[in-house]
């Protein structure tokens, strides 16, 4: 049972005026409002639709495409092999170096774009503005030249561009010419307007390799400061300096400028431009050549005879809402269906109002008290190390709480009478964090290439709930889950729960048995995805445990008994360096080390990087 997890009372939704399957499932509609108020929706910020990039920056085209695609597309960028080598200064200089010869190229490329975007535009500012960014690429040429020379290469010497590299170039060239969505090409435009739109469309593919490279430079720029001597410092700095800041918010500004003439049309072809632009960007890192272990993606970086095992919670991990809430409302609403055809074989007349009452009283019953418990289980001092036999034995204390709030739930009745489809439709309509759906489909796409299984372990009261969740947006293939199931008379649940895991002892207690039968077999790397205290000993019993979300509890407890939250880039970057100093135990269980992500994106780009993406 979550209840805490809610933060706010049920919605009070209005009585259905046809009381049948169907409009009582257009209620739905009501759910993805609980979803503002999540504990995690801060995850929405970075949202990969353009609905909801529209409403964070409306005012502002260049800011919307950003946003709609970097969540995804940074993530994928910042996790390739290529940087997180040259992040840990552990990038061999021959690989470096035939980075820069691609990177050339591809500059050459973006250059002569400028000078056609500059033909195009109209407007003697504009003009103006692309001529000052051509030259500042133009510097940025002079200084590959430069550091070419350093390492004793021949900036004239012909190194021919990888298909990677060709395949953007030709990209931003076609753009360029007004080779877009069938368009005629800007020799044959014959107005000024349409050679604007083409400056506008070329202007559209070229903004996200500035502004990519400039969030690029900020995220690398962290590592400099621990490690001045180090060996790409002079790379980095180009990209984190208020220069660079400075041509990307110029460039953005000219596209804003743009834009503002052009048909919602033509700005969603931008759109697919600006898209097309950071993917490619994305291919090109990944291109890059290397010859050193790396410990991402997570898929490669382990054996391939070994199996990898990913393990996952549910409830506000995978989902927004917390299902309690969902199937609260189900029984609500079923009892108010009820009451009013005047069935009384199923359900007896309960007042919907009062269901919701001692519902709303048993939900503030467990805010209050696990806060109580919580208080209980902590140790008086923090520790200084991870203390995992103490939390195990604290966690016993909240184990017993999450079994009698169960109790009491089963005993109030609440959970009586709903219908099997009702449940099945209500987890169809449930909605999945950003990102964790294409995560979950990957990984059925890819899990026999990769030798690897999922495991979903929940305190879901209804794991018919969480099977239908994942079906409906079609990645329920080689899914495993764990989790409660209600007791059903035909197709109506009895308010009987048949309870396997209802406490954080009976997940880590699933997750090593699980463990054990798949090591029995084959040596494997575990990793586990949760959010709050009750998957802490899964978290620290994984190889890679990775808390999503933004539980203050969960982080309080943790650091009390001596966990450390480490955002997974800095430590990546890390344990990088620790691969290639040739150090043992990479990924280790119990380590202590948890590492906290902003976004699904990151645990893919991680786990299954951009091959499978």
């Amino acid at each position: 049972m979550r209840l805490l997890r809610l933060r706010l009372p049920l919605p009070a939704l209005p009585p259905s005026p046809n009381p049948t399957t169907k409009s009582f499932f257009s209620l739905s509609s009501c759910w993805p409002g609980v979803t503002r108020t999540s504990p995690t929706s801060h995850h929405k910020q970075m949202s990969t639709t353009s609905s909801s990039a529209a409403a964070v920056a409306e005012g502002s085209a260049a800011r919307r495409f950003w946003i709609a695609a970097s969540s995804r597309e940074a993530a994928f960028a910042t996790y390739t092999p290529f940087l997180l080598s040259l992040a840990a200064g552990s990038l061999r200089l021959d690989s470096f170096r035939h980075y820069l010869a691609q990177d050339a190229h591809f500059l050459h490329a973006f250059a002569r774009a400028y000078e056609m975007a500059e033909e195009c535009a109209d407007d003697d500012d504009d003009k103006a503005t692309i001529t000052a960014l051509r030259k500042a690429i133009l510097r940025e040429l002079n200084l590959h030249s430069s550091v070419l020379q350093e390492w004793g290469v021949d900036p004239t010497k012909e190194i021919p561009p990888s298909p990677a590299t060709t395949k953007y170039t030709d990209f931003l060239l076609a753009t360029a010419a007004g080779k877009v969505d069938g368009g005629k090409g800007s020799d044959k435009m014959a107005t000024p307007f349409e050679k604007t739109k083409i400056a506008a469309y070329t202007v559209g593919a070229m903004t996200p390799c500035m502004r990519l490279y400039a969030y690029l430079g900020k995220e690398l720029g962290v590592f400099l400061k621990q490690d001045e001597n180090h060996p790409y410092k002079k790379w980095i700095d180009t990209y984190a300096a208020t220069d660079f800041e400075s041509n990307a918010l110029q460039i953005e500004e000219l596209l804003d400028k743009l834009s503002v003439s052009l048909t919602g049309e033509e700005l969603e072809i931008i759109g697919k431009l600006y898209q097309q632009a950071m993917r490619l960007e994305v291919e090109f890192f990944s291109a890059q050549l290397l010859e050193e272990p790396v410990v991402a993606p997570l898929s490669r970086y382990r054996d391939p005879k070994d199996k990898l095992v990913i393990f996952s919670d549910f409830d506000l991990t995978c989902t927004v809402v917390d299902s309690s809430a969902i199937l609260a409302e189900i029984a609500i609403l079923s009892h108010q269906k009820a009451s009013q055809s005047g069935s009384d074989n199923v359900l007896d007349r309960t007042k919907s109002a009062d269901l919701r009452n001692s519902w709303n009283m048993l939900s503030n019953q467990y805010m209050e008290e696990h806060e109580q418990c919580i208080q209980k289980l902590l140790p008086p001092e923090e520790a200084k190390s991870v203390d995992y036999d103490q939390l195990y034995k604290g966690l016993e204390v909240l184990s017993e709480f999450e079994r009698q709030a169960n109790s009491r739930v089963i005993d109030s009745g609440v959970l009586r009478g709903m219908n099997l489809d009702d449940i099945r439709k209500a987890g169809e309509r449930l909605i999945l964090q950003d990102g964790c759906r294409n995560f979950f489909k990957k990984i059925g796409e890819t899990r026999e290439k990769v030798n690897l299984d999922i495991h979903i372990l929940s305190y879901c009261w209804c794991a018919e709930l969480i099977r239908s969740a994942f079906s409906s947006v079609g990645c329920l293939d080689g899914v495993n889950i764990h989790s409660n199931e209600f007791t059903f008379e035909g197709s109506v649940s009895t308010g009987h729960i048949n309870r396997k895991i209802e406490s954080p002892l009976d997940k880590v207690e699933k997750f090593k048995i699980i463990k054990s039968d798949l090591d029995s077999i084959t040596p494997s790397l575990s990793v586990y995805i949760g959010d709050s205290v009750g998957d802490l000993l899964c978290l620290l019993e994984a190889d890679v445990g990775i808390v999503v979300g933004s539980s203050t509890t969960l982080r309080r407890v943790g650091k009390q008994f001596g966990v450390s939250f480490v955002p997974l880039l800095p430590g990546l970057v890390e344990k990088q360096r620790r691969l290639w100093k040739q150090e043992a135990s990479i990924f280790k269980a119990r380590s202590g080390v948890l590492h906290t992500v902003s976004s699904w994106s990151e645990v893919q780009a991680f786990i299954l990087g951009n091959d499978s993406s």
